[in-house]
């Protein structure tokens, strides 16, 4: 039967998130569960794009790239695959009638990361966030509402914020990995090699901007999906706030965690704000 195919699809994306991100993964674990699956689904899809570009050295990252959004385009035609991550995501690509361009937006900049390794001004590093970050929130927002298009609209500027957020965080943490390993910078007009006090400054002050209007979303979501979102706010939140703390030598030589009992508190503290309306 289909059906057992497909619960093994999921069960794919589930296992794809638990093994790559426990902190993305303990925020879906807060979500309801009509709609884990669904997060699960998204998240694996993206996961893997992301994996070719910045994992596979010692293989042709084109070519792998270039069979994976042929097969991802013939899963959402198809709306099956034998490949279980992107069936899971043809799924719930359907469901929510996700559009198609947000998924395009995404698939160019995964590939931007196979040539582009500086962006230079502010329209080129726009244009990767954008592709590689806001329409996965958006993504997630199709999910969220459920089909809602009205209430999508309403929320879509704050999820494109909290997504943009969430990736220029991972870019400060990663600096180390992006410089040394992959030869990338993502922030303009920073000289990563002469990183200081106001550089780091500037960019710690454009993410509490998203972070706000992120925030400003959060509290007008479903509550299907709002302590979730909360969750990996906080989390994100607390993420910078230990950048921002950190000199910015040992941000450039050392990649900056958040240790699991430090999450488990986060869940707890955020439990108890939720119920009390979400204090920042």
């Amino acid at each position: 039967m289909k059906t057992i195919f497909d619960d093994v699809s999921y069960n794919c994306s589930k296992i794809v998130t638990q093994s790559y991100s426990t902190s993305f993964s303990l925020a879906t674990k807060m979500l309801a569960s009509s709609i884990r699956a669904d997060i699960y689904n998204i998240y694996g899809f993206v996961r893997f794009a992301d994996e070719i570009v910045d994992t596979f050295h010692d293989y042709d990252k084109s070519t792998l790239f270039d069979d994976f959004e042929k097969d991802m385009n013939l899963a959402i035609q198809n709306k099956i695959s034998l490949n279980p991550i992107l069936n899971a995501f043809q799924h719930t690509y359907h469901k929510y009638d996700i559009p198609h361009h947000l998924v395009e937006a995404f698939m160019k900049s995964m590939r931007m990361d196979l040539t582009k390794k500086k962006y230079l001004t502010f329209e080129e590093y726009r244009e990767y966030i954008y592709g590689s970050a806001d329409v996965v929130g958006l993504m997630c927002l199709c999910v969220f509402v459920k089909g809602d298009k009205e209430k999508y609209e309403e929320l879509k500027e704050s999820a494109m914020a909290l997504g943009s957020a969430f990736q220029k965080v991972n870019f400060l943490r990663d600096l180390k990995a992006d410089f040394e390993d992959l030869n990338r910078t993502y922030f303009p007009n920073t000289n990563l090699l002469e990183l200081d006090e106001v550089s780091k400054k500037r960019i710690v002050d454009e993410i509490k901007a998203d972070f706000a209007l992120g925030y400003s979303g959060i509290i007008k979501l479903p509550e299907q999906a709002k302590f979730g979102v909360y969750t990996a706010y906080r989390y994100y939140k607390k993420l910078l706030h230990k950048l921002q703390a950190t000199p910015p030598l040992e941000i450039k030589n050392a990649r900056i965690r958040v240790p699991n009992y430090q999450k488990i508190g986060l869940l707890a503290q955020s439990y108890v704000n939720y119920k009390l309306q979400m204090v920042q």
